[in-house]
């Protein structure tokens, strides 16, 4: 029997996504869309994917990527830092969990595999010490501590140009949550991989708040 690799990889459910980061002045604003993809975008999969997972109560990680890789490596990571956190009972930082993370994606994409695991992350969080902290891990494993904004997945062309016209330094959470909420609007404008509602999230010291849920609605005249 001849298996069809590139068969078998334009079927699995893959994120496609549009994800984006924001350091603010008195926190992190963390945002995404929701549609699951198979084909490269050709057929939509699922409408109502949550691509921002809580990680613990002051954490969050945005996902792009296969959709079963991305649960996968969430689950992983959640469990690694409640692990570590029993162990030394401490609270494990931003940065810990964003190389946990890059550790985690690096080893797994040069697994060898019959299907690739590839996963792209944005994760954020507001530490013990009273700093937030934004970090970008991509699908290669490398990883980098965001001072600004960045953005990741199959939309990320469509935001980046709004992004760098808009942030402004000092911006804060509130700025935060707009600025990111019309980036997703922009992405699912024009990213057939990216759509059906927008989910944007805040961590400031006082936790995680969900800001913005709202489903995109097909209009039919």
């Amino acid at each position: 029997m001849n298996i069809d690799m590139e068969e078998i990889s334009k079927s699995i459910p893959k994120t496609g996504t549009s994800i984006v980061g924001i350091t603010c002045k008195d926190g992190v604003v963390i945002a995404s869309d929701r549609r699951v993809s198979i084909g490269n975008g050709q057929m939509v999969a699922q409408k109502d994917f949550k691509k921002v997972i809580k990680i613990n109560d002051y954490m969050l990680m945005a996902v792009a990527g296969t959709a079963s890789d991305a649960v996968l490596l969430s689950k992983v990571i959640a469990a690694e830092l409640k692990l570590k956190e029993l162990k030394t009972r401490s609270r494990p930082t931003v940065k810990e969990a964003a190389h946990l993370i890059s550790i985690s994606i690096y080893r797994n994409i040069r697994t060898p595999s019959m299907i690739p695991n590839i996963v792209a992350t944005i994760c954020g969080g507001f530490n013990e010490d009273g700093s937030a902290e934004v970090y970008s891990v991509s699908p290669a494993g490398d990883i980098r501590l965001i001072n600004d904004y960045d953005a990741s997945g199959s939309g990320m062309v469509f935001m980046l140009g709004l992004l760098e016209r808009q942030y402004k330094s000092g911006i804060t959470v509130k700025e935060g949550v707009n600025l990111a909420q019309e980036c997703i609007k922009s992405s699912t404008q024009r990213d057939t991989a990216s759509g059906n509602g927008i989910d944007v999230f805040s961590i400031t010291k006082e936790g995680i708040k969900h800001e913005v849920s709202e489903e995109i609605l097909p209009q039919y005249k």
